[in-house]
């Protein structure tokens, strides 16, 4: 089977060509032998002589680029002009930019915005320290926060390397759920500093989104930041997700007609995303979660040097199962891979339960692809976008943080966590199927259902400082 294009990953190459016919027919031929795909064809220039036209190309990777490349470079009467990355392209000059909200053309506005005016605003804020919630960006503000250890599938890239994923988690930010994000990416691997200078900048921000940071010390950064501000913070890589696979299992157990305090579910991956998906998923009512790692099932009794597969051991794994992921898996009703790709085999897939649920969340390259998955399971997940029912924790982060700015909420809970991944649930509601057991991220309907579910567990729960109800009479005293 040959390599399919990947998302996201296209070129633009311009070409001369004669102005003759089947010369557009040879081109287009030898960009698919070379093994990429025509999207689009856009004519630049024509004479009498000669054709110039922009081809858009799929390809799987760079290799496969530059092949496409070469493979029209070689024919005879066939120029490229050049060739453009497109997803560079869109990166150029960075994704994301600050505008005023007001306009500053007159003596007036910049007295107003600027100097004597803004004196006013600051002294009132200094005076009481919760108006910066009504008069400045606070209010509407989160830092998108890494130290770039574990960025995407890409690892300890830095965090100049990892700059381009935080603006792009900015502009979902905004685009989902109209709050306004900026990425600050740390150049420290030090817990300690990390968490000092994330306390010194928060003043600015109303919510704190921790963003691939490697594990364990993404836990230990988290933990101290939430005891340490009175704003929300949440690591994205963990919560997002677990938040987000719950949903996913919610209707996916409705589907298989199985309750959720019957089920035993195998999560394969003991870093950020899989210990909160199982903390999650027994929070939620399961029967038994079972963590499998490196050395097999974490069972209790075993010595493990690392500290966190210990707590993992004698949390989980009600049975203390032992052996490998086929041990595991025999009789399990889900499987939760947070792991490495083709890990899981046919043969493990036979060993489960009846109609069994998968949810194979390794990317690019799942656990194993959904199919060869499909003879054997009853519903299918993944995080790609190219297969039905991708989870991806887009569904859950940009609700859960409006919500929590919405009512000012000191912190996100689980109770938040879980009405979050119920809500999303919710959406897809009777029209579940094993191919549509999670909503579209593009679904409008997800992030309203989020925001108002969060909200109503953050008053519920305590943690929220600004009843909605009465939000329109505080913004009119603030004037007072």
């Amino acid at each position: 089977m040959g390599q399919q294009p990947a998302i996201g990953f296209s070129i633009v190459m311009r070409v001369e060509m004669p102005n003759e016919p089947g010369a557009f027919g040879i081109v287009a031929s030898l960009i698919g032998e070379a093994g990429g795909v025509v999207g689009a064809v856009d004519v630049r220039s024509v004479t009498r002589q000669s054709t110039v036209r922009d081809f858009t190309v799929q390809v799987a990777s760079q290799s496969v680029a530059d092949a496409v490349r070469a493979a029209v470079s070689r024919q005879a009467g066939v120029a490229v002009v050049s060739v453009s990355d497109s997803t560079f392209l869109a990166h150029l000059g960075g994704k994301i930019r600050i505008e005023p909200k007001i306009p500053v053309k007159t003596r007036q506005d910049l007295s107003i915005v600027y100097t004597p005016g803004a004196a006013r605003v600051s002294l009132a804020v200094a005076e009481d320290e919760q108006k910066a919630f009504q008069l400045t960006i606070k209010r509407n503000t989160v830092a998108v926060v890494t130290d770039g250890t574990a960025v995407l599938g890409l690892g300890d890239i830095g965090p100049l390397g990892a700059l381009p994923v935080m603006e792009g988690k900015a502009m979902l930010f905004k685009q989902f759920a109209g709050i306004d994000a900026f990425p600050i990416c740390l150049d420290t691997k030090n817990v300690d500093e990390i968490v000092e200078t994330v306390v010194r900048i928060a003043p600015v921000f109303g919510g704190i989104n921790l963003e691939d940071i490697s594990a364990p010390r993404c836990f230990e950064v988290e933990r101290r930041l939430i005891e340490r501000l009175d704003i929300p913070v949440m690591h994205d890589d963990q919560h997002g997700t677990a938040v987000t696979i719950l949903a996913a299992l919610i209707n996916a157990a409705k589907v298989v007609g199985k309750p959720l305090d019957s089920l035993r579910v195998v999560v394969v991956g003991s870093g950020a995303a899989g210990t909160a998906s199982m903390k999650m998923v027994l929070a939620a009512g399961a029967a038994d979660v079972i963590a499998v790692d490196k050395p097999g099932a974490l069972y209790r009794g075993a010595a493990y040097e690392n500290p966190h597969w210990t707590w993992l051991a004698d949390h989980t794994n009600k049975e203390n199962r032992k052996g490998t992921l086929h041990d595991a898996l025999r009789g399990a009703d889900v499987f939760i891979g947070v792991s490495a790709p083709g890990i899981l085999k046919v043969e493990d897939l036979k060993a489960m339960a009846k109609d069994p649920i998968v949810f194979a969340m390794a990317n690019p390259t799942p656990e194993i692809m959904p199919d060869i998955a499909a003879p054997y399971v009853a519903v299918m997940g993944t995080g790609r976008s190219d297969y039905p029912n991708q989870i991806n924790n887009l569904l859950a982060f940009p609700g859960i943080f409006r919500g929590a700015l919405d009512c000012r909420a000191a912190r996100i809970n689980e109770e938040m966590k879980l009405a979050a991944a119920h809500a999303i649930a919710a959406v897809v509601g009777d029209e579940r199927s094993a191919d549509y057991v999670i909503p579209s991220v593009f679904d409008p309907r997800v992030v309203d259902a989020v925001t108002k579910a969060v909200v109503s567990a953050a008053v519920e729960s305590g943690v929220a400082r600004r009843a909605l109800a009465v939000a329109e009479q505080e913004e009119h005293e603030v004037f007072a």
